[in-house]
C-alpha cells in the first residue's frame, strides 16, 4: 500500500507488530544468553585466541564460496521457473524445493556416503545444494514478472543474448539476487548439520564451535564471544545485501507468466541444458537417501517404512514415526500462518516507510530490514537455550506450551517471507497506487485492489516456501520439542544417533517420507498460486 493513513505515524503503528515480536522472541533470549556468558568472565580471553579467528575466517569464507556456487546453479533453474514454457516445469518447481526441506544433519550424511574423506569442497558442495532453491525461488519470482519486452528491443536492434541479459535484465534482477545471496550466506554460515557431519575435528564453524562450548563444555563465556563474532558477520552481510538493493529497487513493469514465458529458442536451449544438468546433480544425494532407505546389508527390505509404525529398535522414539510425521504438518502450519502475518506486515511497513518523505523514515526502513533478517545469523544454540531461561516469565509458562516450537520455526521462516514479498512489491508502479488513491480508494483498498493483485503469487509462494522450511528445520526445534512430540526431522536425528539396523533403516524412511509430504504440500499450493495468478492481470 502506497501510505498507512497518519503517514509515517500511521507506519510505526504497524511497525510495531513485527518489531515486537522480534523483541520478544529473539532479542530478549538472545540477549540473555549473551549477558549470562559475559557475566561469568572470559570472554575477552576467548576473542584473544588465534583459534577463534581461525574458526571466523573458515565460516565466512566457506559460506562466502557457498554463496557463489548456489547462485551460479540456481540461476539457470530460476530462468527455467520463470522464462520458459514446457510441460513438467510444475514438478521442477516442487523437486527443486526437497534439498532444502531436508534436515541439514541428513544431508550431511547424504554427502558424506558419496565422499566418505569429506573436507571443504564437500562442505561447500553441501551447503549449495542446500540452497539452490532459495535462488531459483527468490530470483524466480521475481523474473517470472518482468516484462521481457525490453530484452526482446535489445535483441531486435542486434544484442547477442548474453549483452541483452547483462544489459536489460540483470539489472532488474539485482533486488532478488542481493536478496537471495544474503539468505544463503547467512545459511551457509550458520550451517550445522553439514559441517558437523563433513568437517569433523578439523573444520569448525562459528554455529559448531557455539553448539560444543555450549552443550559440551558449557562454556557459557566461550559461546558468547562466539556468538557476538557471528552477529558481527551477519550484519556485515546484511549491510552488504542493502548497500547492493538500495538504488535498484526502483519500479518495474511487471506481467503475468503467461506474457512472459515462452518455449525456448536458440541459444536460449543451452541455458535450459545447464538447468537441467542442475537438477541431475541436485537428485543425484536425494536418490542416494531413497535407495538408502530400501537397502541393508542383506539385500533389499521395507523394513524401515514397516518400522515407522512403533518407537524403533531399543525405545529410541517415545512416539511412532508416523506421529512425528503429524506433529511435523501442525508445527509448520501455526508456524507459517504466524510467520505470513508478520512477515508481509512488515514488507508493507518496509516500502511505506521507503516511499516516505523524509531521510529519517528511509534511514528506519533500513535499520529494520537489517533487524528483521537477524535471526537467520543466530545461532539456534543461543536461541534454543535463551528460550529455556526466559519465556517462563511471560504468562502461562511459554517453555511449556506446544507454541514454542512454532515460535521459534516462525522466526527462521519471517526473514524469508521477507525477501520473497519485498523485491516484488518494492518493484509495483507507485503511479497505480497514486491513480486508485485519486479516485477515493483508501490504503486498505489500494492494497488489496493494486498490491495485492500483482503479489500475490509472491505471497503465496512465500507462503509454500516458508511451510517446506518449517518442516525440515531442526536447529532450534532439536532443542525445544519435547520428547513425546518431536517433529519429523527431530526424531530421524535421534534414530540416526542409537545403534541398531532398524534405527538406521527407520531414519532414511523417514528422510523419504519427508520428500514425500514435501512434494505434496508443494504441489497443492503451487496449484493455487497459478489460480490466483490469473487475478489483477492489466
Amino acid at each position: 500500500m502506497a501510505r498507512p493513513a497518519g503517514g509515517v505515524a500511521g507506519v510505526a503503528v504497524l511497525a510495531l507488530l513485527p518489531l515486537g515480536f522480534l523483541a520478544v522472541f529473539f532479542a530478549w533470549p538472545v540477549l540473555a544468553i549473551l549477558g549470562l556468558g559475559f557475566s561469568s568472565g572470559g570472554v575477552g580471553t576467548v576473542l584473544a585466541e588465534a583459534q577463534t579467528w581461525q574458526i571466523a575466517g573458515f565460516t565466512v569464507a566457506q559460506a562466502a564460496v557457498s554463496t557463489v556456487v548456489a547462485l551460479a546453479a540456481g540461476l539457470p533453474i530460476a530462468y527455467l521457473l520463470a522464462r520458459v514454457r514446457l510441460p513438467g516445469l510444475g514438478a521442477v518447481r516442487t523437486l527443486v524445493l526437497i534439498p532444502f526441506v531436508l534436515p541439514t544433519v541428513v544431508v550431511g550424511l547424504a554427502f558424506r556416503a558419496l565422499w566418505p574423506a569429506g573436507g571443504v569442497v564437500t562442505i561447500v558442495l553441501a551447503n549449495a545444494f542446500f540452497n539452490v532453491a532459495v535462488v531459483a525461488r527468490t530470483v524466480g519470482g521475481l523474473w517470472a514478472q518482468l516484462d521481457r519486452r525490453g530484452e526482446d528491443a535489445a535483441r531486435a536492434l542486434g544484442a547477442s543474448p548474453w549483452r541483452a541479459f547483462a544489459n536489460v535484465t540483470l539489472p532488474a534482477l539485482v533486488p532478488a539476487l542481493a536478496s537471495a545471496a544474503a539468505v544463503v550466506f547467512l545459511f551457509c554460515a550458520t550451517s550445522f548439520g553439514v559441517v558437523l557431519m563433513l568437517g569433523g575435528a578439523r573444520y569448525r564453524t562459528l554455529e559448531t564451535e557455539i553448539y560444543l562450548r555450549t552443550v559440551n563444555l558449557l562454556d557459557l563465556s566461550g559461546a558468547a564471544a562466539l556468538s557476538v563474532l557471528q552477529l558481527a558477520a551477519v550484519a556485515a552481510a546484511l549491510a552488504a545485501g542493502a548497500f547492493a538493493r538500495r538504488r535498484r529497487e526502483t519500479a518495474l513493469r511487471l506481467r503475468s507468466a503467461r506474457d512472459v514465458a515462452r518455449r525456448p529458442e536458440g541459444s536460449e536451449w543451452w541455458v535450459v541444458g545447464a538447468a537441467f544438468g542442475v537438477l541431475a546433480l541436485l537428485a543425484t544425494p536425494v536418490l542416494g537417501l531413497l535407495i538408502r532407505s530400501v537397502s541393508t546389508p542383506d539385500g533389499w527390505s521395507l523394513a524401515g517404512y514397516r518400522g515407522l509404525s512403533g518407537g524403533g529398535e531399543h525405545g529410541a522414539l517415545n512416539v511412532t514415526g508416523w506421529d512425528a510425521a503429524l506433529n511435523s504438518l501442525r508445527t509448520a502450519s501455526d508456524a507459517t500462518m504466524l510467520a505470513m502475518l508478520v512477515g508481509v506486515l512488515a514488507a508493507v511497513v518496509l516500502v511505506s516507510l521507503r516511499r516516505a518523505p523524509g531521510r529519517g523514515a528511509r534511514v528506519m526502513g533500513e535499520t529494520m530490514d537489517a533487524a528483521l533478517m537477524l535471526p537467520l545469523g543466530v545461532s539456534a544454540v543461543t536461541v534454543g537455550f535463551g528460550y529455556l531461561v526466559t519465556l517462563d516469565v511471560l504468562p502461562g509458562d511459554l517453555r511449556t506450551s506446544p507454541l514454542l516450537v512454532p515460535f521459534a520455526q516462525a522466526l527462521v521462516i519471517i526473514p524469508l517471507v521477507i525477501r520473497m514479498v519485498l523485491p516484488v512489491l518494492r518493484s509495483v508502479d507507485e503511479r497505480l497506487r497514486q491513480a486508485a488513491a485519486t479516485l477515493g480508494a483508501g490504503p486498505a483498498r489500494v492494497w488489496r485492489e493494486v498490491d495485492l493483485p500483482l503479489t500475490a503469487r509472491s505471497v503465496v509462494a512465500a507462503a509454500a516456501f516458508g511451510y517446506v522450511v518449517a518442516l525440515g528445520e531442526f536447529g532450534a526445534t532439536s532443542f525445544l520439542a519435547r520428547p513425546d512430540a518431536p517433529t519429523l526431522p527431530v526424531a530421524i536425528a535421534t534414530l540416526i544417533s542409537r545403534p541398531g539396523q532398524l534405527n538406521n533403516q527407520m531414519a532414511y524412511a523417514a528422510c523419504a517420507l519427508l520428500m514425500v509430504v514435501t512434494m505434496l504440500v508443494v504441489s497443492v499450493i503451487d496449484r493455487l498460486r497459478s489460480s490466483q495468478a490469473q487475478v489483477g492481470e492489466f
